[in-house]
C-alpha cells in the first residue's frame, strides 16, 4: 500500500482539489464500465494542466508509485482499472477540459485530454464543422481516453479510427517529460513516429494530455436507409453496390441479425422494425453530402437500392421520411448492446477479421460456437465495412449464476472464438483495446516478434514500469 507520507507529498503539490482520499468520492473509478474489474487505489490525483501532470509523474517516479491514467472510465477491456491490491494511484484528467482552439480554416481542434466527446460535437457544429467519430459512450468518454485506446465507432468505414483522425499529441512520458507534438505537420520525417506509438498505447508509455484532432465539413444532408437482406454475404454484396454507385459518401453500413433486432425490439420501448418484411439480416445504411447539391442523398441512396432490389441484392427496403425516423433507425442501433446485456449472461467480444471473410465469419462462428457448447446462442453484429463483428455468446437459457457460468466457461469459449478469429486472420480486439481481459490471450495468440516488440518499447518508454501496470502487455509466462 502507499503510505500518508505519499499521498501528503501529492496533495502539497496539487492542492486539495487534486488529490481524492475519500472513499466515497473514489468508488465510482474503482471498477471498470461493465463491473467486471474491480480495484483499489489510496488516491485519485488531478492535476489541472500539463505542467502539474508533469510534476505528478515526476513525483511518482521519485517514489516508485505506478499510476493509471482515466478519463471517461468506459473502458470495455478493464483498461482503466487500477490494481485490486491497492498498488497504485489513479490519474484523473477529467479536470483538463479546455478545447484550447477550434479552427475551421484549418479543419483543427486542439483538446485537453479530459475534454468530453460530446462537447467537441457540439464545438465543432457550432463552427460549422463536426468530429467524424461517434459512440455510445460519447456523453462521458473523454479524447485522452479515446487517443489512447484507438477508438472507432460507426463511422470508420469514411473517416477511419482515432489514429487516422489525430494530427498530433501533447503526452506526458514516464521520467516527467513533456513531449509536445500537436504541430499538425503533413510531412515529417524526424524517425520514429512518437505520436502513433502514444496512440492506442492504453497509458502505458505516456499520458495524454492533449490532442489535435482533424475536423471535417459539417453534414449539410444525410439519408438513413434500412435494408432487409438474406445474409451477410448478400449485406457486403450491397456494400460494394452502394460504393460503386454513391461513392465515398457512405458514412455508415451496420449489418444485424433479424435475432439481435427482435432483442431490441422486445426490449426498447417504441422501437419497430423499419421494414414489415422479416428477413435474416438487416443493414442500416447512411449517406451524407457536405453541401445541398441536387440530387440530395435521399434521392441518390433510393436510386441505389432500387437498383439493389432489381438486382436480387436485397429483400426490402425503407428510407427515413425525417429526420425523426433516421434518428429512430439509428436509435436501434445504438440499443443493440443493451439489449443484448438484457438478454441474461453472456461473453462479449469486439473483434476484427478481413472484410471479405466478414459475412461467413458472422455465421459460421456462430454456428460453431453452439455447437460446441451445447444450449449457448451466438449471434453478431458489426461494422461491415471495416470487418468489425461483436460477437456474443449467451448462456444456456435459465442460467441464473451469471458470474459462476462465466468462470466455469468462459476460458473455454474465449480460446474458441480467439482460435477461430486468428484463423481468419483477424484480430482479437477491434476497437476496444487489450486492457488487462485480453492480455493474457495476446501473450498466447501473438506472434513472438510482436510480442518482443511490445515489450522492448514498453521497457525503453517506462522502465520503472509505472505507467498503467497489468494493461495491454503480456506477462512473463503469457507469450
Amino acid at each position: 500500500m502507499i503510505g500518508q507520507d505519499s499521498i501528503d507529498r501529492f496533495v502539497a503539490l496539487l492542492g486539495p482539489k487534486g488529490v481524492t482520499t475519500d472513499a466515497d468520492d473514489l468508488a465510482p473509478w474503482l471498477s471498470d464500465w461493465r463491473g467486471r474489474y474491480h480495484g483499489a487505489a489510496a488516491a485519485m490525483l488531478s492535476p489541472a494542466s500539463t505542467p502539474q501532470v508533469a510534476a505528478t509523474v515526476k513525483l511518482a517516479a521519485e517514489l516508485g508509485v505506478p499510476l493509471v491514467p482515466q478519463g471517461g472510465n468506459t473502458s470495455m477491456v478493464g483498461g482503466a482499472t487500477p490494481p485490486a491490491d491497492g498498488s497504485a494511484l489513479i490519474l484523473s484528467l477529467r479536470r483538463m477540459n479546455e478545447i484550447r482552439s477550434l479552427s475551421p480554416e484549418d479543419n483543427l481542434a486542439v483538446c485537453e485530454a479530459g475534454v468530453i466527446l460530446s462537447v467537441l460535437h457540439d464545438a465543432a457544429e457550432a463552427a460549422g464543422r463536426r468530429f467524424p467519430l461517434s459512440l455510445g459512450a460519447k456523453g462521458s468518454a473523454t479524447i485522452g481516453g479515446l487517443v489512447s485506446t484507438n477508438a472507432g465507432g460507426t463511422q470508420v468505414l469514411r473517416h477511419g479510427t482515432m489514429r487516422a483522425l489525430v494530427e498530433g499529441v501533447e503526452a506526458v512520458l514516464p521520467d516527467g517529460s513533456i513531449f509536445d507534438g500537436l504541430d499538425a505537420l503533413k510531412k515529417d520525417n524526424r524517425g520514429y513516429d512518437i505520436k502513433q506509438l502514444l496512440i492506442g498505447a492504453e497509458g502505458t508509455l505516456g499520458v495524454v494530455t492533449a490532442a489535435a484532432l482533424r475536423l471535417v465539413p459539417a453534414i449539410a444532408a444525410r439519408a438513413v436507409g434500412w435494408v432487409g437482406v438474406d445474409s451477410p454475404a448478400q449485406a457486403l454484396r450491397l456494400l460494394r453496390h452502394a460504393e460503386e454507385t454513391l461513392g465515398d459518401s457512405v458514412e455508415g453500413f451496420e449489418v444485424i441479425a433479424d435475432e439481435t433486432l427482435g432483442f431490441v425490439l422486445g426490449h426498447i420501448p417504441g422501437t419497430r422494425s423499419p421494414i414489415e418484411t422479416r428477413t435474416p439480416w438487416h443493414v442500416l445504411i447512411e449517406v451524407d453530402h457536405a453541401d445541398l447539391a441536387e440530387p440530395g442523398p435521399g434521392e441518390r441512396l433510393e436510386a441505389a437500392l432500387a437498383d439493389a432490389l432489381e438486382r436480387g441484392i436485397a429483400v426490402d427496403a425503407a428510407i427515413a421520411a425525417n429526420e425523426a425516423q433516421a434518428e429512430a433507425f439509428w436509435r436501434i442501433r445504438e440499443s443493440l448492446s443493451e439489449s443484448e446485456r438484457a438478454q441474461g449472461p453472456a461473453l462479449q467480444y469486439d473483434i476484427s477479421v478481413p472484410v471479405a471473410k466478414m459475412p461467413a465469419f458472422m455465421v459460421e462462428a456462430a454456428a460453431a460456437a453452439e455447437a460446441r457448447f451445447p444450449g449457448t446462442t451466438a449471434s453478431s453484429f458489426g461494422h461491415l465495412g471495416d470487418g468489425n463483428v461483436h460477437f456474443h455468446v449467451r448462456a444456456p437459457r435459465g442460467t441464473s449464476d451469471g458470474p459462476g457460468w462465466i468462470a466455469a466457461q468462459g476460458q473455454a469459449i474465449n480460446a474458441f472464438v480467439h482460435d477461430a478469429v486468428v484463423a481468419a486472420g483477424g484480430s482479437i480486439s477491434a476497437e476496444h483495446g487489450i486492457g488487462q481481459m485480453k492480455r493474457a490471450e495476446l501473450g498466447r495468440l501473438a506472434s513472438p516478434a510482436r510480442i518482443a516488440a511490445l515489450r522492448a518499447i514498453k521497457s525503453a518508454f517506462d522502465p520503472q514500469g509505472l505507467f498503467n501496470p497489468g494493461k495491454l502487455i503480456p506477462l512473463p509466462g503469457e507469450g
